[in-house]
């Protein structure tokens, strides 16, 4: 694991649509429908690629669906870095926001269910 990561991140497959970015002076983006591929999921962020262009810095609010669970979690993610790739996309790192630390047994049962298969 990277020396930078405070949690481990897992693999996950699961839809985010971003339609509103906004900034702590409620400074905002709207209308934003490019197509989002979650790559990676830990319990302190999120890893996803896109075509949109994001601003860093800018948060998000995300309901999150891990595996087999009926709890999802809505969350605010800030976006905190991100980098170019390939055909016109680009991969962001975000964290979460004000996410309750009690909520981490979502992100062991679902580390748990992944390395069962």
């Amino acid at each position: 694991m990277d020396e930078r990561r405070k949690a481990k991140r897992m693999p996950i497959t699961l839809s985010l649509e971003i339609l509103n970015l906004y900034k702590q002076d409620n400074v905002q983006v709207s209308n934003l429908h490019a197509p989002i591929e979650v790559v990676n999921i830990s319990k302190t962020g999120i890893g996803f690629e896109s075509e949109s262009v994001l601003p860093i810095g800018y948060y998000f609010n995300a309901n999150l669906n891990l595996g087999n669970s009926e709890d999802i979690l809505h969350c605010v993610v800030k976006i905190v870095r991100s980098q170019p790739m390939e055909d016109h996309r680009t991969l962001y790192g975000c964290e979460f926001v004000g996410m309750a630390t009690v909520l981490s047994y979502v992100f062991d049962d679902y580390d748990e269910t992944i390395k069962e298969d």
